[in-house]
């Protein structure tokens, strides 16, 4: 017979979770708890009808594992001339944690692996910029992370990494790049579509899709009613929560507004719409073998930096080239046009016309780029691909990407902010994921931080199940070599990236 206690500490332990939102963000932490914690009940709702359909789908994003191998705005170059390196090695180790995890889910046949070694490469064209990558790999390749990573300024050198790229380049202005066969392709679509069916699997979770939140109302003993509007029924229907996660995309912010909780307050959000330039023709295809990434151009944005893909769909491969932004009131690809205007409110009226007058060059280089005509897309284009054809790439539009502004004692008010943030009220009821890159590939982290931040109490009884998944949980990579190399090996293995091994 139990007593009393134990009873109690059950009845603790067994909560009701809403997850909002069917991409890689729920998928994710709904995977975890159900791992940590069987016994929970879950419901997740999607406004589509399916998974993956919006942000996370490999035809909405560039499939770029990010592990800083290649993205220059990861390194920052300091007032002294001098590069920091800090965010490379953060995003580097959290990319790291996702493969371990991805692995574990292989390893355990949950999963089909969704991964494929593919060299990623820097390259920058002028004076200026080839001597920007010269001290950024000096900065970087001394450290284990990046350890394997080569540096070239011969155009011979260059012309066997990314031949298409060098092929029929006639400008004599100094060309330089680094190669790291780190690097991954990720079709992160596919992936959720995995873990979302994994989910469905379980007696005590239900996914909705064709369900869209309405309301939030905060009850008496703490807990939440979530009011959802079924599509496919036309019915209102009240749900009960004690935990819920908002990881909705670009829609997060208008769902968090809806909570009224403080923390909402003062947040707005800047929708930018993506655009790629693809090509499909197999004879331009197979000559690039690589993820290649510029510098961004002056006075604009790290979401600008100019990259050149190879990407696998299923048994489609392409080339993708972008990203060209442009403003748009939509806040999902399969939003409304008036997502933006009604994200504004008595709250964060002032906050967003802070961001509005402190911003106008972003805003007129988006504008610039919404004007673009396919011939000066293609001009783009041939900074990377000289001898580029128009009648090989289409225009392809991509997901949406919500920009967070707020306002922070450092810089003022309506500060626009690139990356992502968890959001949560103060008693870690409720949790919001908002912003972007590199959101996807550190997905796994960030997810993470939110069971550490809203079930502190937990964390401990959780722990030998994470480290079984995730081997270096709690463990710095950066500092320990030996378990960097362990944790790399394993999931090279897993992931069959075994000639993409730090110790082979």
């Amino acid at each position: 017979m139990k007593t009393e206690r134990s009873k109690t500490m059950n009845e603790k332990k067994k909560k009701d979770v809403i997850l909002i939102g069917a991409g890689i963000m729920s998928t994710t932490l709904g995977t975890f708890l159900q791992k940590l914690e069987p016994n929970w009940n879950m419901k997740l709702f999607e406004k589509l009808d399916g998974a993956g359909k919006e942000s996370t789908n490999e035809w909405n994003n560039a499939g770029t594992g990010h592990a800083a191998l290649c993205e220059l705005n990861y390194t920052v170059e300091k007032e002294d001339g001098s590069i920091d390196a800090s965010k490379a090695v953060e995003i580097n180790e959290q990319f790291e944690v996702s493969k371990q995890f991805w692995s574990y889910l292989v390893k355990s046949e949950e999963i089909q692996n969704l991964i494929r070694p593919l060299p990623h490469i820097s390259f920058v064209q002028g004076e200026e910029n080839v001597d920007f990558l010269r001290r950024r790999f000096e900065a970087l390749s001394h450290l284990p992370m990046f350890k394997e990573m080569e540096f070239s300024d011969s155009p011979q050198e260059l012309a066997k990494w990314i031949p298409l790229v060098t092929k029929g380049r006639t400008s004599e202005a100094p060309i330089a790049g680094t190669k790291v066969d780190l690097g991954t392709d990720v079709n992160f679509g596919e992936l959720t579509r995995k873990l979302a069916n994994n989910l469905e699997k379980n007696d005590n979770i239900e996914i909705h899709y064709n369900s869209t939140v309405t309301k939030f109302h905060r009850l008496n003993d703490g807990k939440w009613e979530v009011i959802v509007r079924n599509f496919k029924e036309n019915t209102l229907e009240s749900h009960i929560a004690d935990f819920v996660f908002i990881g909705a995309g670009g829609n997060a912010i208008p769902l968090l507004q809806k909570t009224k909780i403080p923390e909402s307050k003062q947040i707005g959000g800047f929708p930018i719409s993506g655009a790629f330039l693809v090509c499909s023709n197999p004879e331009v295809v197979k000559q690039h073998e690589a993820k290649v990434y510029g510098k961004e151009p002056p006075g604009t944005p790290p979401m600008t930096v100019p990259h050149l893909d190879r990407r696998y769909h299923g048994d489609k491969d392409s080339l993708l080239f972008g990203p060209f932004a442009a403003i748009g009131p939509k806040f999902l690809k399969s939003g409304s046009n008036l997502d933006f205007l009604n994200s504004i409110n008595s709250n964060n009226v002032l906050t967003m016309l802070a961001a509005g007058m402190k911003n106008i060059p972003l805003v007129k280089y988006s504008i610039q780029q919404m004007l673009m005509q396919k011939k000066d897309r293609m001009q783009e284009l041939r900074k990377f691909i000289p001898e580029a054809k128009d009648k090989d790439w289409d225009l392809l539009i991509a997901g949406k990407r919500v920009q967070i502004i707020k306002d922070t004692n450092h810089s003022g008010r309506g500060y626009i902010q690139f990356g992502t943030e968890i959001i949560q009220s103060e008693d870690n009821s409720i949790v919001a994921l908002l912003g972007e890159s590199p959101g996807a590939s550190t997905s796994v982290s960030i997810m993470l931080n939110v069971l550490r931040e809203n079930f502190p109490e937990y964390m401990e009884t959780w722990k030998p199940k994470i480290k079984e998944m995730i081997p270096s949980f709690d463990e710095s990579l950066a500092e320990n070599v030996q378990l960097l190399e362990k944790v790399q090996k394993s999931s090279s293995h897993y992931l069959a990236l075994e000639h993409n091994n730090v110790t082979s």
